[in-house]
């Protein structure tokens, strides 16, 4: 069946959308928001969202706050390697962009007609903070699939999501990062998985880390292609099926 892509604004937040078959029904199947990484835009990873708009889902990729097509004017200063303020504001784009989250949600079910059962997030590296940070603030997210992001945001701010393990499950959270990542360092993902297994105690399979021994923040190609395929099919197990 081919796909269809489309680029709209939901709650404010420029995004694409790629469905296959009726528009409404796809809605209805289930929806996934997917966050990219930094510098990126919605488009970067238009592939991942094919492939899980093969599963039947309505992928969306959103452009994060200050990127795509709202970019910071002053995007380069901001992110220069020299800024003493880099991580102060990589964090600031994280916060305000899960912030946004319950709303793209809200105009999903309200507005498009999305089942509010079957919600689930992902993204690659900030797309990975903003989806563990979404899941501390919205509870109707049924499946996430983070890559090589951390729920340890490294300065002292409440809202690190590793903070608040108890407002993951029950949402099926399969976690994948590189142990060679010196970017974005696999431990604090792989500690709150270790945090929350006593937490899934009652289902278990609603919870998984996997990493990749060789893979850096750039992950090999058929890492890669792995991990993705089987984030699709994760996505389509809990929230699909």
């Amino acid at each position: 069946m081919s796909l269809h892509t489309s680029r709209f604004v939901l709650a404010r937040a420029p995004v694409l959308g790629v469905h296959q078959g009726s528009r409404q029904e796809a809605l209805r199947r289930g929806v996934v928001l997917f966050f990219h990484g930094l510098g990126g835009g919605k488009e970067v990873h238009e592939r991942e969202l094919r492939l899980f708009a093969d599963q039947g889902l309505f992928a969306v990729g959103v452009d994060a706050v200050g990127h795509g097509e709202r970019r910071f004017p002053d995007f380069d200063a901001r992110f220069a390697d020299g800024n003493p303020r880099w991580l102060e504001e990589f964090l600031d784009v994280v916060e305000s962009t899960a912030n946004e989250v319950p709303a793209l949600i809200d105009a999903l079910i309200g507005e498009h007609g999305a089942d509010p059962a079957r919600l689930g997030i992902g993204g690659v590296s900030l797309g990975g903070y903003i989806t563990y940070a979404a899941l501390v603030r919205e509870q109707r997210l049924r499946a996430a699939v983070p890559f090589l992001g951390s729920p340890e945001w490294g300065l002292p701010r409440p809202a690190s999501p590793h903070h608040h393990p108890q407002r993951f499950f029950p949402t099926a959270l399969f976690s994948q990062t590189g142990g060679k990542d010196d970017v974005v360092p696999p431990g604090p993902a792989k500690a709150l998985h270790v945090q929350l297994t006593p937490l899934y105690a009652e289902a278990p399979e609603r919870l998984r880390h996997r990493e990749f021994p060789e893979s850096g923040h750039m992950m090999r190609e058929a890492d890669w292609q792995e991990a993705t395929r089987d984030a699709a099919d994760w996505l389509s197990r809990f929230i699909l099926r």
